[in-house]
């Protein structure tokens, strides 16, 4: 019996280890972020983020629901396997400038109420948590 537990006590710390370090556990979590802002200008439809689980992002651009995998820790962000559904509308536009910019960022910042993304080529993404 001891044996058992013993070699158990290994599998059962390394699962411990594997905490969420991910934009979730770092204040993005239990919150619906809405872009107001894309590259210095305000964003002229709505979009939002959220978290929703572990590795994991969904949202609603201009005219789509989506979800991705996020699997990078804390600062990095890098959005991977994005599927949407396939509406159209009048800001389509829009929409494939924010899904495009969405997978150009690769760093991320929570400062309370505020989220952002953006990337060395000058990116930045602006959300804030919507009320």
């Amino acid at each position: 019996m001891f044996r058992t537990a013993a070699l158990g006590l290994p599998f059962a710390l390394l699962s411990a280890c594997e905490g969420d370090e991910t934009l979730r556990s770092y204040g993005a979590a239990d919150k619906t972020w809405q872009l107001v802002e894309l590259n210095g200008a305000a964003f002229p439809d709505t979009a939002t983020l959220t978290f929703p689980d572990r590795n994991k992002i969904a949202g609603q651009g201009p005219c789509n629901h989506f979800a991705a995998t996020l699997n990078v820790p804390y600062p990095w962000f890098e959005v991977t396997e994005l599927i949407s559904t396939k509406m159209t509308c009048p800001a389509f536009d829009q929409e494939t400038l924010f899904f495009d910019s969405l997978s150009a960022a690769s760093l991320s910042e929570v400062l309370g109420n505020t989220l952002i993304l953006s990337n060395p080529d000058g990116l930045t993404m602006v959300f804030n948590a919507a009320d």
